[in-house]
């Protein structure tokens, strides 16, 4: 018997395979699409928050002075020239070199690792362990003891006020707050905000006390926040965003391997169709 080469010899064999694969293809892209569905909880703020109100007990609490600190303390009086010396430290300038060019930032007092500051007339002063308006008001009454100024007035601001977020971010950065204050959600819109990859519901926090570093985290998907004593940060605190799974799952071997095993699937589903 003949076999003519452009007819298939075992054709119902050919026909009976074209249509599993045909099933299996379009079972394939069910599940594909069924594991593309995400959901939408978990990449929002805030869910099942409505209109409310959060006191927040925690707005003026003042940060305390730690060890590093750069300080800027100015100090004014009725008798300018006398009050001159006070701001030397305050009147020379350093350059630093940053990615985005050459930045200056003002020299001032550094809170030294035993806490204290050096300060013109006034010598060695404790710093640490003190707030803002606290160290403000122990140099003020320095100077009025002293009889050194009439009615000083004295300002102390923070030279290197800065937060670190890190992780599944936009722009993870280091971020200098000049005015001396920001919340959770400034500093991650200050870094670009959380990509879609982001562990929305288990932020960490870093923050340091008294050379003791402590941990807390952080849910964004519910109100917890709003009403945390964690809402507004510390300078030198950490932020780091977790990701989530659909990340580590995007780096593994398998998700790598992903197109090659499609393209081979579809070379062959063309094979047999065509053969």
């Amino acid at each position: 018997m003949k076999i003519n080469p452009t007819k298939p010899f075992f054709k119902g064999q050919i026909v009976s395979l074209r249509f599993p694969v045909f099933k299996f293809f379009v079972i394939f892209l069910v599940a594909l699409h069924l594991a593309s569905c995400i959901n939408t909880r978990k990449v929002t703020y805030f869910n099942d928050v409505g209109e409310d109100r959060f006191l927040d007990q925690f707005e003026n609490l003042e940060p305390v002075l730690q060890k590093n600190d750069i300080l800027s303390i100015s100090v004014s009086s009725l008798n300018p020239e006398a009050a001159e010396i006070f701001n030397v430290s305050n009147l020379t300038a350093t350059q630093s070199f940053s990615s985005e060019g050459i930045t200056t930032q003002a020299s001032g007092y550094l809170i030294d690792q035993e806490g204290f500051i050096r300060f013109p007339i006034l010598g060695r002063l404790q710093a640490a362990g003190l707030t803002k308006s606290g160290l403000r008001e122990k140099i003020t009454k320095a100077l009025n003891d002293q009889q050194l100024l009439l009615d000083p007035i004295v300002d102390v601001r923070y030279l290197n006020y800065k937060v670190a977020v890190l992780g599944e971010v936009q722009n993870p950065s280091v971020l200098t707050i000049p005015n001396e204050k920001v919340s959770l959600l400034e500093a991650l819109g200050l870094a670009g905000d959380l990509t879609i990859y982001a562990k929305r519901d288990n932020v960490l926090l870093i923050r340091e006390k008294d050379g003791v570093k402590m941990t807390h985290r952080i849910d964004l998907t519910t109100e917890e926040l709003l009403s945390s004593p964690y809402y507004y940060l510390q300078s030198n605190d950490i932020i780091y965003v977790q990701p989530n799974k659909s990340k580590v799952a995007s780096t593994s071997r398998a998700i790598l391997w992903l197109p090659v095993i499609l393209s081979a699937l579809s070379l062959g589903i063309i094979a047999i169709d065509r053969y």
